[in-house]
């Protein structure tokens, strides 16, 4: 009922930018946290960032200070600025959110399909 779509990846010489973004669209009665997660080979899913509806921001360790997580609520859109990218930053990023579908107010937990990264010279 609430997909989530992610545009952005790709390949990037380390020290390079890249922007990720993640429209959901669908069912939706209100979206609570939006984050990005990734995915290395031979590795779990874990966090890089994650929103607030009202803007609160964490991040894992590794990528303060490089990267910036932000949203549009009127879009229902989440953004991703990663600089400084190294070749421990690839992995397959994906979209999360949390929040609140129409009509019957249930609660619900959405996934993108994922955005490959590549981080290499």
């Amino acid at each position: 009922q609430v997909q989530l779509v992610e545009s952005g990846g790709g390949l990037v010489q380390p020290g390079g930018s890249l922007s990720l973004s993640c429209a959901a669209s669908g069912s939706i009665f209100r979206i609570n946290a939006m984050g990005w997660y990734r995915q290395a080979p031979g590795k779990e899913r874990g966090l890089v960032a994650t929103i607030t509806r009202g803007g609160s921001t964490r991040y894992t360790d590794s990528v303060k200070e490089r990267f910036t997580i932000s949203r549009d609520n009127a879009r229902n859109t989440v953004y991703l600025q990663m600089n400084s990218l190294k070749p421990e930053d690839t992995a397959v990023y994906y979209c999360n959110a949390d929040g609140i579908l129409t009509p019957g107010l249930r609660d619900f937990i959405s996934w993108g399909q994922g955005t490959q990264v590549t981080v290499s010279s």
